[in-house]
């Protein structure tokens, strides 16, 4: 009956000493963990290690939860900042890339888009491909309200703004987003519409 249990009762019984239940909240929130993280790097073998240390960090810090908010918009936090220090070292552990080379992976991105398109027919995948062609900001707005479940306070305690400027945001977002299917899969739509 531990799915019965809630993230809080579950919290408090790990800090009572029953640590194994920690792994019901892993569970319950390792794709969650793991698709914010493709936020941050499109490395599915970084996402992994570090989805890996976020539970560690996360299992390390338990007794910081005060459950103000959701346990969900506090492994948020955990998440981002883990990925900000990863993609901070990686970018000093990197030499910069001259134009060409950059350009060269761009152009190398859009045809990949291209294929996967051609081969993706689901509507998650095709939604997840539009995320992936938003800023990091809109990205991280569309997946913290949709997929992340959260309410407008708490991303507005994640992003540091109040309710009424996420909703704005969150508006400009979804119109962006649509603009984006509309361009890139506007035969995919019509596909889906004429089922």
């Amino acid at each position: 009956m531990l799915g019965a249990l809630t993230d809080t009762e579950v919290i408090s019984r790990v800090l009572q000493g029953e640590q194994q239940l920690f792994a019901t909240l892993v569970d319950r929130y390792k794709n969650y963990v793991f698709t914010l993280i493709l936020r941050f790097t499109d490395n599915r073998e970084d996402a992994e290690e570090l989805s890996q240390d976020i539970f560690v960090k996360a299992y390390r810090s338990l007794s910081d939860f005060r459950g103000e908010s959701k346990f969900s918009t506090w492994l948020y936090t955990i998440v981002r900042t883990t990925c900000i220090t990863f993609l901070r070292k990686k970018k000093l552990d990197t030499t910069s890339l001259d134009n060409e080379k950059t350009f060269l992976q761009v152009e190398n991105r859009e045809s990949g888009f291209r294929a996967n398109q051609m081969e993706s027919k689901s509507k998650q995948a095709m939604v997840n491909e539009a995320i992936n062609l938003l800023s990091p900001n809109d990205a991280q707005l569309i997946t913290l309200f949709y997929k992340g479940e959260q309410s407008l306070e708490e991303i507005g305690r994640i992003i540091g703004a109040d309710p009424n400027t996420v909703k704005v945001k969150l508006h400009r977002a979804r119109q962006r987003l649509r603009e984006k299917m509309e361009k890139y899969f506007s035969h995919e739509i019509r596909e889906i519409q004429g089922d």
